[in-house]
């Protein structure tokens, strides 16, 4: 039994690394880095970042995959994609530098840092009304992972949080709308939107003019889900116009941003370069050992990603 892994050895770390872990917490799986698959058909699993399933071989006895980006979109209707199950190679409560990430640009915009920072450039002693956080209302485009644990962060320092997700559903500790009837009523009392969705049809653009508008004038946004969320054009002349009031993108489209994209240089946009969070080789082994336990013992990936909706 081996495990096969493609695109992850030189993102994320070294290839001795990974056969390091894989020995500790793997005992009795083989590991194979691609392109050195040997026998195909002694693979069982397969883990990947940004795959390429024109050049994979056929994996006859694969029994599942995991894959480590946050958006399926750009692989999971290949042709070739392998009929077994896909999963995340995600912790079940979520990833702690996404929640500091997360948490850090929502309070960075709510006691108006840039402001300070753009008077601090130019030597002016600006004093700004202090807007108290249970005035500020947070809103999760998508209740996931990633999103529950800082949305519970930020509901113990007092703001006041909901989300927008696809289905109804039970949640205990957090508002929900749901579904796109509701998705202008959730925005309507957002004053800061958070969005880390995935990427679907359905959520393509939806930081998009028609939203923006219905929006409390001076509403700030935070992408922390995929650059095509965002209709760049949309998002700065809802900036130009007042009807935002900042946007702090760290996915964009297309990554890298190109230079003389208007994003960098506008004064009320932070760019950041798709860095919210990076798994250790270990975080991602010990992941992958779990769901591989799971599998073997019967039960099924910890994660599942359906591949009809995309996540």
């Amino acid at each position: 039994m081996a495990l096969l892994i493609y695109g992850l050895d030189g993102q994320i770390g070294t290839a001795q690394r990974w056969r390091d872990c894989v020995t500790e917490l793997l005992p009795g799986i083989e590991l194979r880095i691609f392109p050195e698959v040997g026998d195909p058909a002694e693979i069982s699993y397969l883990a990947f970042m940004h795959p390429d399933f024109d050049v994979i071989p056929t994996l006859p006895k694969l029994k599942a995959m995991f894959s480590r980006s946050a958006g399926v979109e750009a692989f999971v209707n290949h042709p070739r994609l392998p009929r077994v199950p896909l999963g995340k190679i995600e912790p079940s409560g979520g990833d702690p530098m996404m929640t500091e990430y997360a948490v850090m640009h929502v309070l960075r915009l709510h006691r108006e840092m840039p402001l300070y920072q753009a008077a601090q450039a130019k030597g002016e002693w600006l004093r700004r009304p202090i807007v108290r956080p249970d005035a500020r209302r947070v809103g999760f485009l998508g209740l996931g992972l990633m999103a529950k644990a800082p949305a519970l962060v930020l509901q113990s320092l007092g703001f006041p949080v909901s989300a927008w997700v696809r289905n109804p559903r039970a949640e205990a500790d957090i508002p929900l709308f749901h579904g796109p009837d509701q998705l202008e009523p959730f925005l309507r009392q957002t004053d800061i939107a958070v969005c880390l969705l995935p990427l679907t049809r359905e959520t393509e653009g939806i930081f998009c003019a028609r939203n923006f508008a219905v929006m409390p004038r001076g509403a700030m946004v935070i992408n922390l889900g995929r650059g095509k969320h965002v209709v760049e054009a949309d998002l700065i002349a809802a900036l130009d116009s007042g009807q935002l009031a900042y946007a702090a993108l760290d996915a964009l489209h297309p990554e890298p941003l190109p230079p003389e994209n208007p994003l960098w240089s506008h004064p009320q946009v932070t760019v950041m370069p798709h860095v919210a969070r990076r798994p250790t080789i270990r975080q991602l082994v010990a992941e992958i050992a779990l769901n591989i336990s799971s599998v073997e013992a019967g039960g099924g990936l910890l994660q599942e990603i359906d591949k009809a909706t995309g996540y």
